[in-house]
């Protein structure tokens, strides 16, 4: 008997599905498949909570569930107490640059800081009061003032970058806090995401003298994940997808000064110099391999991301930085829309549209318009699988041997003609026609 589902999780992940993109909540309910890369990154995470570092580069094609893996990443780390930052790159939004983007990237990443207690973002206010409540805690039973405490808590941060700033913030948003001051904490709060654009805003408002600038981002991400772990948590978790819009960069330079800072991440991981720090980046196989404007074209980059020469006819090696996101089997996608098939029924198997042999059906029809492309990509199959099971929802009349014979299922360019596929932010989505 399936476990009834609750009507709020059952449509955020059907609609999100059907749009075509992922569920914020509720993988759990369709994950299937891929055991061992999520081993992999649970013991990545177990490392992080022990004060080590990670670095992970998750290569998939588009649509073969990059993002969906992430989040799921992301949700077993904020089930272990750690703090989780996440942001997609865009345009405006890189590893390094000069005209903002940088601290535009790292603004993002503060303001999606999220933890078990606020899933959502926007954390960063609560991790702050956490760590000022500990330190209250901590005076009151020593009999030293709050900020004497404070200061000494923070003191192993001072040999960071910003570390003393860092800690003149925390202590600024202390005073407010026991003040009643709002616009102070605000003040803090706003330094701490790094949207003061200027050094004299910065000095006006906190009495600082460093902002986070774009040349700075990465370190004070460092800083973050030493602060998190004072205020009681694992450590910090840092998830950046949509790294393709590195490899799109025209500029010869810029790009190369991106792949500098993830050599530059890479590096601090595999030596241990980070603590309590981890990064996972999504990406699509050009991204990793294009030796042009790939990670690849950068010889330092290559060399730590080259695959084991031995991991080959279905070996496997997940001990390297980079885990391929394997295609489902046949098997793993039957049970997906078997999944979904129950999500869809609110976990009732009375209401279930389509019967097992419906779904074998779809999967052989899928098979025979497109081939096993299907299973590499499955967002276009699972559109049109939840299309299907709308039409039989909305129409009782309906039989699913009918529908089957008027879907048609286009692949992530498989093939099929190209007016069929729409482009979306570098994204190839595929047309589902009833």
């Amino acid at each position: 008997m399936n476990a009834p589902i609750r009507p709020r999780d059952r449509d955020a992940v059907i609609q999100s599905l059907r749009a075509g993109v992922v569920p914020r909540s509720g993988q759990h309910l369709i994950q299937v498949g891929r055991a061992r890369e999520i081993e992999t990154l649970v013991a990545d995470i177990a490392r992080i909570a022990d004060g080590g570092s990670a670095f992970r580069v998750v290569i998939g094609e588009y649509g073969a569930g990059k993002t969906f893996f992430l989040n799921l990443v992301r949700a077993v780390a904020l089930e272990k107490k750690l703090v989780v930052a996440t942001a997609d790159l865009n345009p405006d939004r890189r590893l390094h640059a000069s005209g903002g983007q940088a601290r535009s990237l790292y603004a993002e990443l503060m303001r999606n800081l999220s933890t078990r207690a606020k899933p959502d973002g926007g954390a960063l206010a609560g991790i702050v009061e956490r760590f000022i409540a500990s330190a209250k805690a901590e005076a009151k039973a020593s009999s030293q003032s709050t900020e004497a405490v404070l200061r000494q808590k923070l003191d192993q941060l001072t040999e960071l970058v910003n570390g003393y700033d860092f800690a003149d913030v925390i202590a600024a948003y202390c005073r407010g806090y026991e003040e009643g001051n709002e616009k102070l904490k605000s003040d803090a709060i706003r330094w701490l995401r790094g949207e003061f654009a200027t050094k004299t805003d910065a000095r006006q408002a906190l009495g600082v003298r460093s902002i986070v600038d774009d040349s700075e981002v990465y370190d004070q991400l460092k800083l973050m994940a030493r602060f998190v772990r004072l205020a009681g948590f694992a450590g910090l978790l840092v998830g950046l997808d949509e790294l393709v819009n590195l490899y799109k960069l025209p500029n010869t330079q810029a790009r190369n000064a991106n792949y500098e800072q993830i050599l530059r991440i890479l590096n601090d991981s595999l030596q241990g110099t980070a603590v309590g720090l981890g990064f996972v980046l999504g990406g699509t196989p050009e991204f990793l391999l294009d030796t042009r404007r790939g990670l690849y074209s950068y010889p330092a980059l290559q060399s730590r991301l080259a695959q084991n020469t031995f991991a080959s006819d279905g070996l496997v090696d997940f001990s390297g930085p980079v885990v391929r996101l394997s295609s489902l089997t046949p098997e793993d996608f039957y049970v997906l829309l078997q999944k979904i098939r129950s999500v869809y029924a609110f976990g009732d198997a009375d209401k279930f549209l389509v019967p097992d042999q419906g779904i074998f059906s779809f999967m052989e029809h899928c098979s025979k318009r497109i081939g096993d492309t299907y299973f590499r990509t499955p967002r276009t199959t699972i559109t049109a699988f939840i299309n299907m099971l709308a039409v039989l929802d909305q129409n009782p009349g309906a039989a699913w041997q009918d529908l089957l014979g008027g879907i048609e299922v286009a692949a992530d360019n498989g093939g099929v003609s190209d007016q069929q596929v729409e482009a979306d932010d570098g994204d190839e989505f595929a047309s589902f026609r009833m």
